[in-house]
């Protein structure tokens, strides 16, 4: 009898040799066919949009409050100018002191019932939140409880957004396909594009066809009302899918035995014999990377939040420029931003994360002194330029970040050592930019002392990008290799029992 020759089909083996190579690197070089996850690419891009939304959602609000801080301060805050706009970036900020708690119940809480129903519970309060503020009195109305009402809005819109960014971020790590993961990562951080785009937008034309003494009287509360439905549609979309292919495997892992005859569950159940770990010994395992994580996101959110929630108020507060010039440039620049981010998720998934990564820090820590040297010249176009160049450092840090995070940490710790990681940077560093910043220039009297504090943020990221290990291409911790196709499955199962060589 003749035998079938079983020997791997080489074309095959070539196209998807990051698969061999990252297998090779696993503790367990042994995978079966009925280990690796196959993703369904319609799937994939369903709960890719659902996890964006919500990202959506919260720098839409995120947004709002940055274009309308000099109004905000005048609505619901005493004295006046830079006072105003102070104890408005100081109310900013202090959402953001409790998004590491959100951090810590939301994070374990998602390890442990599913990254699906914590999502959608972080949806809802966010939502709440955000309309709740368009519904508050002013200050001239009430009095002192007007500022506290608003600051009691944020804390709920922290806690909530504590839970957000990692879950959105893990949710679409743990369906994407390890050689995508980079490509369907961008889209998180083009929700985050879109919600400023589309506040930066709203508030333009309401500003434009409202004017300032109709925007200081009610019409600042439109686009905070505008977030209410936002969410109701944030919140159908995540409760019409199912949970994550990694959470569901290791879900089923700990499962009991289906009874005989019994129908299968869309999901499996949670099984008191899958252990969870304690918060603590998060700290104690996973602390070095927690400290790179948190050094990775201080340097990524404080250009961040300089160029999308700062850069409105200090050109026309600090530098007189008028505020529909400056959205107009803003939105030119967010959506040249959102034009290319797909793109950088595509080069981070072809070329590594380490090195788009590295572009981006460095090229803040080189251009941001002369970029906002620029800005003193008063013209358009010089905002305009300045802005582009460093939208373009931000969209290699945007397009690749929500792909380089998640794979930090296992599958049964992800979801909270990256909430925890993620927020306590975002307190520490990220929501206190903005106030940061203006208090630098106020203290100083230099204009370009916001440009040193962020080139400062850039030099730390370069030496995080510098430590941190390359995961493109490669499985996530914790979890098996994930691919496109059956035929990449296949490949890769008679790959791992050939054990080719390059």
């Amino acid at each position: 009898m003749k035998h079938e020759d079983q020997s791997p089909d080489p074309a095959a083996l070539k196209r998807h040799r990051y698969l061999f190579r990252a297998v090779r690197r696993r503790r367990d070089p042994k995978v079966r066919l009925s280990d690796i996850t196959v993703t369904d690419e319609p799937t994939v891009k369903r709960a890719t949009k659902a996890a964006a939304v919500g990202n959506a959602m919260e720098w839409f609000d995120f947004g709002i409050y940055a274009y309308l801080a000099v109004t905000i301060g005048k609505v619901f805050f005493p004295g006046g100018g830079s006072t105003q706009l102070l104890a408005s970036f100081t109310a900013f900020a202090a959402s953001f002191l409790v998004r590491p708690l959100g951090g810590l119940f939301f994070g374990p809480l998602g390890d442990r019932i599913g990254r699906k129903k914590v999502l959608a519970l972080t949806m809802v309060l966010m939502a709440a939140g955000t309309f709740c503020i368009g519904l508050i009195p002013s200050y001239s109305s009430i009095g002192l409880a007007s500022p506290v009402l608003l600051l009691l809005c944020r804390l709920v819109q922290g806690f909530s957004t504590g839970g957000e960014y990692g879950g959105a971020a893990t949710f679409i790590a743990e369906y994407a396909p390890d050689r995508r993961r980079g490509y369907f990562g961008s889209f998180l951080e083009l929700g985050t594009l879109t919600g400023y785009t589309g506040a930066a937008a709203l508030v333009l034309v309401l500003n434009t066809a409202l004017g300032d003494d109709a925007m200081l009287q009610w019409g600042w509360r439109i686009p905070f009302l505008v977030g209410g439905p936002i969410g109701v549609v944030g919140l159908y979309l995540r409760m019409k899918l199912d949970e994550t292919p990694a959470f569901r495997k290791r879900v089923e892992q700990f499962a009991p035995a289906p009874e005989a005859g019994a129908a299968e569950a869309s999901e499996p159940k949670l099984s008191e014999n899958m252990p969870q770990k304690e918060l603590k010994s998060i700290f104690a395992e996973q602390w070095r990377t927690l400290l790179l994580c948190i050094c990775l996101v201080a340097a990524y959110n404080v250009t961040d939040y300089m160029l999308l929630s700062y850069m409105p108020a200090y050109l026309t507060d600090s530098l007189g420029y008028e505020n529909s010039m400056e959205l107009v440039a803003a939105i030119i620049t967010m959506v040249a931003m959102a034009a290319v981010i797909q793109r950088v998720g595509h080069l981070n998934d072809r070329f590594g994360r380490k090195p788009v990564l590295m572009a981006g820090m460095v090229g803040f820590f080189v251009l941001t002194v002369p970029v906002f040297a620029l800005f003193q010249q008063g013209s358009f176009a010089a905002v305009l330029v300045g802005l582009l160049a460093l939208g373009a450092c931000l969209v290699c840090l945007l397009g690749t970040m929500s792909a380089t995070l998640p794979a930090l940490f296992p599958t049964d710790v992800r979801y909270g050592s990256l909430s925890i990681g993620y927020n306590v940077a975002t307190s520490l560093f990220g929501g206190t930019a903005p106030g940061v910043m203006t208090y630098l220039v106020d203290s100083t009297g230099d204009n370009l002392a916001p440009a040193y504090y962020a080139s400062g943020a850039a030099l730390l990221g370069i030496i995080a990008v510098a430590l941190m290990k390359e995961t493109a291409r490669r499985p996530l911790a914790g979890s098996p290799p994930s691919v496109s196709t059956p035929e990449e499955a296949r490949a890769l199962a008679r790959a791992e029992s050939h054990e080719p060589t390059f």
